[in-house]
């Protein structure tokens, strides 16, 4: 049930076999959560964190004068909340952009875990600072790269995580979101995406069809975000 989560990790470091199996055991609840349905809400004190296993969600927060921020977007394999661990109260919410099929791990099981197995607590720990890593670089796209570039990273972002977890491949990748909910993810309105999004088409980097990306030039879509995707941390090494 949890290959996705797995592959995640093995692409950062050597898993074993037993703590494969201390994962199965622990995460073990399964449910499946409808489009615009909130995994994990805002201001609550979840007592389980989340692993997704399927679909496209996102974290957000919604101002005051309703308009919506999308601060991430999270794939199978990864866990959406691992962070309420540790800080116990969510300040933002975590929503279903596309049908998504979770798992959840207990609280109680994660204690247990970070008292007898070092190992497996940091591979858990280097999920939340890969995070980390990918916040950073959103920071700096939406702050300083231009529109296009930005739009560009992000998608050079995507097949590189949904590659690793198997949901990826020859330069196509399914993806679901409306065009509403992409603006929300870099800030931009409608109008605005629908131009980026025809630069990039003009280039003939991608095509954005049938709920699919397929990317036609892949150096070209690199070059035009300025992708490094070094900040994945995506080399096996002894964590």
């Amino acid at each position: 049930m949890i290959e996705p989560l797995i592959a995640n990790m093995q692409a950062r470091d050597v898993v074993s076999s037993r703590e494969i199996d201390l994962l199965q055991s622990m995460i073990v609840r399964e449910r499946r959560f409808a489009v615009d349905e909130d995994l994990v809400k805002e201001g609550t004190r979840p007592i389980f964190s989340t692993v997704l296993l399927d679909g496209i969600a996102a974290r957000y927060r919604v101002l005051e004068d309703g308009k919506r921020q999308i601060t991430a977007l999270h794939i199978g394999g990864d866990f959406v909340d691992l962070h309420a661990f540790p800080l116990k109260e969510m300040d933002h919410g975590v929503v279903a952009l596309t049908p998504c099929r979770v798992a959840f791990a207990d609280h109680s099981d994660l204690r247990r875990i970070t008292e007898t197995e070092p190992h497996l607590t940091r591979l858990l720990w280097l999920l939340t600072v890969v995070d980390g890593a990918i916040h950073r670089e959103w920071i700096v796209a939406m702050g300083r790269r231009s529109k296009k570039s930005h739009l560009a990273h992000l998608f050079c972002e995507l097949y590189i995580r949904l590659k690793v977890v198997g949901k990826a491949e020859k330069g196509s990748f399914a993806f679901s979101l409306t065009q509403s909910e992409l603006a929300d993810v870099l800030g931009l309105s409608l109008v605005h995406l629908n131009k980026t999004l025809g630069l990039l088409r003009k280039e003939s980097v991608l095509e954005w069809a049938q709920r699919t990306i397929t990317i036609m030039d892949w150096d070209g879509l690199q070059r035009i975000a300025e992708f490094e995707p070094h900040y994945l941390n995506l080399h096996v090494e002894a964590r």
